[in-house]
């Protein structure tokens, strides 16, 4: 299931990933260094170059009727055998992912546990933060030492999930009610339909899309990204559909793809709230995401079906990317869809927000 994320709602640390931008890597603070002699202070250290982006796009309010609107839109994912919100609190979750039980923080869990400490404790894995360094170290096992990755399953889709040091699994449970929808509107199109997901990450998006029948182009900065996604497509079975599997900023890659006249039917995008390219390009989503969402509308179709943004690293309401969507696509007509993604727990049925999104719809 889905996306890297900190200055986000629920206070969850950026991955180092997550799509067209890699999010930047935190700095340490308060470390005391030691003392150099004169003839010992290193050469200045060189700056890695920025990778410059193409002038910034002339953004202008679009003439004709604004689209339709629906608000506030609340999609939920509820438990299932794959995956489970089994309890909350403290901030804390207590996930079930396929085989394993995994703990991890969640800064909107601000209410009290409802299960007892008996059942949070009887877990395969919990994540620690305890240290900086890439690999396992964030992770600790209490029952048996795990492996990294381990099989998963999403709506009969095979997949892997892997304990990661930012935290996440590979998987976003809470995208999947924009992958059914997405995949319904593939399915009922009866037509050839082309997908674009930017900031892809690991891909169960793209593998969706491609099991209904459409042809995918999936864009993330990261190798790293890119190389899961791949053994997510071998794992699912889907080696022989049709998906392009692209490294690269995924800014540069949509002003590429208006340059050539690509079109899609439906573009999937998922940004970072900052983050690099795999080239030093800056993504500030404030600053970028207008462009971006412009760009979107021109490389639509004649008869394009959907574009979907989900928002995971910004504080503010839905009403701001909702407002931004609907400007958007003035004169396409259609609707305008935005809301809130939330996970509904298993033991006392609260709903945790996750993210915040805003879809146009053709129909």
């Amino acid at each position: 299931m889905k996306h890297p994320r900190d200055k986000r709602r629920d206070s969850r640390p950026q991955p180092p990933r997550k799509g067209g931008a890699a999010p930047a890597p935190a700095r340490g603070h308060g470390e005391r260094q030691p003392e150099r002699k004169p003839e010992q202070r290193p050469a200045p250290r060189q700056e890695q170059p920025v990778e410059a982006r193409s002038e910034p796009r002339k953004l202008t309010r679009r003439d004709g009727a604004l689209p339709a609107e629906r608000l506030p839109l609340i999609l939920e994912v509820a438990p299932n055998d794959d995956y489970a919100l089994l309890d909350s609190g403290d901030g804390q979750k207590l996930e079930q992912y396929g085989p394993y039980r995994i703990v991890r923080p969640e800064g909107q869990a601000i209410w009290q546990r409802a299960l007892p400490a008996k059942e949070w404790e009887r877990v395969d894995a919990v994540f620690t933060g305890d240290t900086d360094e890439e690999g396992m170290g964030r992770w600790r096992f209490p029952k048996a030492p795990l492996g990294e990755t381990w099989p998963m399953r999403h709506d009969g889709l095979s997949y892997q999930g892997r304990f990661t040091s930012f935290r996440h699994v590979g998987v976003f449970p809470e995208q999947a009610t924009h992958w059914d929808h997405m995949a319904g509107l593939i399915e009922n199109a009866r037509r050839p339909v082309k997908v674009l997901n930017l900031f892809g990450y690991t891909g169960l998006a793209s593998l969706v899309a491609a099991r209904a029948g459409a042809e995918v182009t999936h864009v993330d900065a990261s190798k790293k990204a890119i190389g899961w996604a791949r053994e997510n497509q071998e794992m699912a079975g889907l080696a022989n559909k049709p998906i392009r599997w692209i490294c690269e900023d995924a800014m540069k890659f949509v002003e590429r793809e208006e340059r050539r006249g690509s079109r899609y039917d439906i573009i999937l995008f998922d940004p970072p709230a900052y983050g690099r390219g795999p080239k030093g390009e800056v993504w500030q989503l404030f600053e970028s995401l207008p462009a971006m969402t412009d760009i979107c509308r021109s490389i639509l179709t004649p008869k394009p079906l959907a574009v979907v943004l989900t928002a995971y690293s910004i504080r503010a309401s839905f009403f701001a990317i909702h407002a931004l969507m609907r400007d958007t696509f003035a004169g396409m007509g259609g609707t305008i869809e935005s809301g809130e993604l939330v996970i509904r727990e298993k033991s006392a049925g609260r709903a945790l927000s996750t993210s915040l999104f805003s879809r146009w719809v053709a129909k």
